[in-house]
């Protein structure tokens, strides 16, 4: 049976994903801060952690390891999405969790993901990395949310260059307008100002596009997928 760990696995598209896994009999540590919510994840092994903190990460990892004797599989998910403001008027403490969650606690929990999957036998696994489409066309008043998730699609390119040689594959999903509770805040903004709802997938089409990212053999990966709504203003010209 196949390993694997899923941050940010409380809510969402982790939520989703981590289901979808134990669904497809993959072993599965979930990861994320609130405890009361890792349990109610029928099947996961109960990771509770902060991604911002590394010692953490790496004990999350170890334990994981000592219980499922590998790990094939990171989906490195955890993120935030900070209140919108223009740069000049972000609150520096918003700049500096967004760093610490969407890139800090990303490079934690692939540098914890790479280091076992380097030392295991037989050697190799896969990390995917969730970007975002706003590395390409941002949101309005995003810029920690976007800043952080240009980084990630840097990782993944790096990771996927140093993992060739000990069997690591690294790819990136960049999900367009998927109902989670991030989406859910910007829809509700955009009623109060009489504006149309946004096109919207549900968090199950990204957790079944992460899965069959997943479950391919090591020596193919798909480097990067754009899942999106088919409505939203992505392509195009204004």
């Amino acid at each position: 049976m196949k390993a694997a760990i899923v941050t940010g696995a409380s809510s969402g598209i982790g939520l989703a994903t981590a289901k979808a896994l134990v669904a497809a009999d993959w072993t599965v540590g979930v990861l994320a801060r609130r405890r009361e919510a890792l349990e109610a994840i029928k099947g996961g092994i109960v990771l509770p952690c902060d991604v911002a903190d590394p010692d953490a990460v790496q004990r999350a990892f170890d334990t994981f390891a000592d219980k499922a004797g590998r790990l094939d599989l990171l989906f490195n998910n955890a993120g935030i999405f900070v209140p919108a403001a223009p740069i000049d008027e972000v609150p520096l403490e918003d700049w500096h969790a967004s760093i610490g969650v969407n890139l800090n606690g990303m490079f934690y929990a692939a540098r914890a993901a790479f280091k076992q999957m380097r030392a295991q036998e037989p050697q190799g696994g896969r990390i995917i990395n969730n970007g975002s489409i706003s590395a390409h066309a941002p949101r309005d008043g995003a810029v920690c949310y976007t800043t952080t998730k240009h980084a990630i699609s840097g990782l993944t390119r790096q990771i996927s260059l140093d993992g060739r040689p000990f069997d690591i594959a690294c790819g990136q999903i960049d999900i367009g307008n998927a109902r989670t509770g991030i989406l859910e805040d910007i829809a509700e903004a955009a009623q109060a100002k009489g504006e149309p709802l946004p096109p919207m997938i549900s968090p199950e089409d990204a957790a079944n596009a992460v899965v069959h990212m997943a479950e391919l053999p090591l020596n193919a990966n798909v480097q990067t997928m754009t899942l999106m709504a088919t409505k939203m203003p992505y392509v195009g010209r204004g």
